[in-house]
């Protein structure tokens, strides 16, 4: 798999096809267009919805324990199943699923390279039929918090500047990867330009960030890029195995993406993903922002179709 260090965490749309009756593999969806799922699925895939499923209606947080185990047993997922994501945009949302489930500490997970765009494009199956697979008796057993940041400790990550200091050295060690596009970056946006731009009261990013873009690590066609690809796009700017990193975007899920690459496929060791991101720190009172833009300025709308949507 193309000199990853971690390649079983990669499999294939050949993979996949030939494992569709596989009781011991449980293919998952997870989209940012939730509807894509009802539209046409891989025979046997069950849905996971980012917003219904994984997150508290109550807390902007996840699930408990309790209720992702009985999201688990709803879709038939054992503590030994593997459990293969794919999704669209790259695979975004299937690696923010991905992400979770570790978070939860289920061991066998997988992605399928491309996602929906290959699949599709290979003229494979699709089909609206939505299985019923037996419940079980799922148990959470361990999680792993080490692979998530929050706020207080980004804080720290960058060395807890005054809120005024805007040019910031991250403490020997430290790297902070800001994975949106260089328009939000910079300020001049506040998402992608597609997008609403709304979310966050400033735009700019996290002093000391280093800004390379999720789909640096990606091809046109979704597939992730060979190892030395990835390894020169990281390693040209300081991210090395040996750092303590944190990833970041808006709300999460293209850092995922970020995280996969550097922790999962990549091996590096130390590797958090950000999920309050820039929703979170752009309205956060007393967090540092730099913005090369302008400070202070009020955030541009761009005009329909400028702007990039990496």
């Amino acid at each position: 798999m193309t000199g990853y260090v971690n390649p079983d965490v990669l499999v294939s749309t050949d993979w996949v096809s030939e494992h569709l009756a596989d009781p011991q593999v449980r293919v998952v969806e997870a989209d940012e267009e939730v509807h894509y799922y009802d539209s046409g699925h891989i025979p046997g895939a069950v849905k996971v919805d980012w917003q219904r499923d994984l997150n508290d209606p109550r807390v902007r947080d996840y699930v408990d324990a309790s209720s992702f185990a009985r999201l688990m047993d709803r879709l038939g997922i054992a503590n030994d199943t593997t459990v293969v994501f794919y999704g669209d945009n790259s695979n975004w949302w299937a690696c923010y699923a991905y992400w979770a489930f570790r978070l939860y500490g289920h061991a066998k997970l997988r992605i399928m390279d491309g996602g929906r765009t290959k699949w599709i494009a290979e003229g494979r199956p699709l089909v609206k039929e939505v299985p019923g697979p037996s419940p079980t008796s799922y148990t959470v057993v361990e999680r792993h918090p080490e692979i998530r940041a929050y706020r207080g400790e980004v804080l720290a990550h960058i060395g807890n500047p005054s809120p005024r200091h805007l040019v910031v050295r991250l403490p020997a060690g430290h790297i902070l990867v800001d994975v949106r596009s260089p328009q939000e970056f910079s300020g001049r946006l506040l998402h992608m330009a597609e997008y609403p731009q709304e979310g966050a009261l400033r735009g700019g990013h996290i002093p000391g960030a280093v800004n390379i873009p999720w789909a640096e690590a990606v091809r046109e066609d979704g597939t992730f890029r060979p190892a030395e690809e990835i390894r020169a796009v990281y390693e040209g700017q300081g991210i090395t195995p040996d750092k303590d990193v944190i990833t970041y975007c808006r709300i999460g899920e293209r850092s995922a993406l970020t995280w996969f690459v550097l922790h999962e496929l990549m091996g590096y060791r130390r590797v958090r993903n950000y999920d309050g991101s820039w929703t979170e720190w752009g309205n956060g009172v007393g967090l540092p922002i730099a913005n090369p833009s302008a400070v202070g300025a009020a955030v541009s709308h761009p005009e329909p179709g400028s702007g990039t949507n990496q």
